[in-house]
Order: structure tokens, then sequence, then C-alpha cells
């Protein structure tokens, strides 16, 4: 196995950077998911609720994030001096307020009023405890640092949809290339390179995976979330890829060997 693909997300629900390589710090991929979006009442706010998010598209430069807002023009993002707390799930963290300019351009594209918000280096938003019992943080990712998928498996949901989707769709941050479809329901432990992941819940998917990533519209049809939903129901609920957690930090690349550590034994799905 190997690394086929790598993503990551400087703001929260907006569209991804493909990278040929990352590198990890404790938050997890470096920039991934500092930034979010909230309402009025100091709510996240994703592609659920407003998929034409998908059609912000970001970009890195010299160590700083830049947006496009379509009918708006290009926005720095600049962590402004007013702190807030903010809600992502359950959580509430400190977070930093970012500049007026790019959050007004975004109220205007989405009708509503909306800010980002950065997470500074000493927020610390713990890692779901109910699955990892040391003390690891995350950033504003839904509850952990990594999502890893298995392309195999895209390709076996794809033969059974009359129109093929991307990997775009489930937004991962690592891609593997060579295992079996599905495979990746039994992984515990991984080796990408040099670094070492664990892998400790399914992913639940939602509708944000029947948003298509350029027009920023949910399909009529609901899928690949309804085909998903005939044969990759779970306890976990509607299952695609991996949550996972990383043991160090240092950088991972495209083409990188992916070692299977060890695995666990699951119900068939």
């Amino acid at each position: 196995m190997r690394v086929h693909s790598l993503y990551v997300y400087p703001v929260k629900s907006l569209a991804g950077i493909q990278v040929t390589s990352f590198r990890m710090d404790d938050f997890g991929p470096e920039g991934d998911r500092r930034w979010m979006i909230v309402d009025a009442d100091r709510e996240f706010v994703t592609q659920r609720s407003n998929p034409e998010l998908a059609r912000i598209t970001t970009r890195l430069a010299a160590g700083q994030v830049f947006i496009d807002i379509p009918g708006e023009g290009e926005f720095a993002l600049v962590p402004g001096q007013e702190e807030c707390r903010v809600r992502v799930w359950r959580d509430w963290a400190k977070g930093v307020y970012g500049g007026q300019e790019a959050s007004g351009a975004l109220s205007r594209y989405c009708g509503q009023n909306l800010r980002f918000v950065y997470m500074p280096d000493d927020t610390f938003r713990r890692v779901d405890a109910s699955r990892v019992t040391e003390y690891r943080r995350v950033s504003f990712a839904d509850g952990f640092p990594f999502l890893i998928t298995n392309l195999a498996s895209l390709e076996e949901l794809n033969c059974r949809l009359a129109t093929a989707v991307e990997m775009r769709r489930f937004r991962p941050n690592i891609v593997v290339d060579g295992a079996r479809p599905w495979e990746e329901d039994n992984w515990k432990a991984l080796s990408v390179g040099s670094f070492e992941f664990s892998l400790v819940k399914p992913c639940s998917r939602c509708v944000m995976t029947t948003i298509d990533p350029d027009a920023g519209t949910k399909s009529a049809d609901l899928q690949p979330l309804r085909e998903l939903g005939t044969y990759r129901r779970t306890p976990d609920g509607v299952i695609f890829g991996m949550n996972a957690i990383h043991e160090s930090a240092g950088e991972i690349h495209v083409g990188n060997p992916v070692t299977l550590l060890s695995t666990v034994t699951t119900e068939n799905l």
C-alpha cells in the first residue's frame, strides 16, 4: 500500500487543497481547520446548512490562508485581537475573530451574518475522550485530527452508482491505494512512511457527501449517501473512512509506503 493523495482544509467546510506533502503538528496536518465559520450565536456553520460554501476555494501562500469567494474576490484570513468562545458540536473553544472585510464578503455571499474565527495555539480542544484515552488535541475538525480513506472502497462504491463521485466528497486527509475494498474497516494501526497512526473510530457520513464540490448544490437523489446506506450502515452510522490520530510530528508525502501494523476483528458490514 502507498499514499495515493493528501488533502488539507485550512477553513472548516470550505474547499480543500490537494497537496503532495504536509507537515504534522499537535493539531494534525499543519494548518488544517484552524479556521472556522460561525453564525451570530457563535455556532459553527458548515456545508450541511450552507452547501454554497463548497464553492469558496482556499490556497496557502507564505504560511497564510487566502480564500476566494464567488462574486466577491480573494481575501487573506488574518486573526484579529477580539477573543470569543465558539461552539463546534458539543465543544466550546476559545477562538479569535478574523478581519471584518473577509467576514463581510462571506456574509453577503451567504445572505446571513457570519464571521471567520481562528483557533490560536493556546486553545486546547480535546479529542473525543470516549475513543482516545490520551489527552490529545484537535483543531476545529469534527472530532479527530485525521481522516484516512481507501481508494479501492471509493471505486467499489462508484460501481454501484449511476454517476461516479470523487474522493473530494468525503474530505479525507490521507487516501491509501493498494488495499482491498473496505479493508480499512479492520485497520487498527498503520505506519505512513516512518510515522504511526492509530485508527480510532469509523467515520459516520452525513449529507455533506451529497454536495457537488464544484457546484455547491446537494444532489436531488441524495447520492452517494443513499447507496452507502444500503450496505454500509453500522451502529456508528453510515460508514466511509476511518478517523485517526498520529503518534508524532513530522512530514508525510504522496507515494510514502503504508504498512498495516495491527487489525481489529469486526462484524461484516
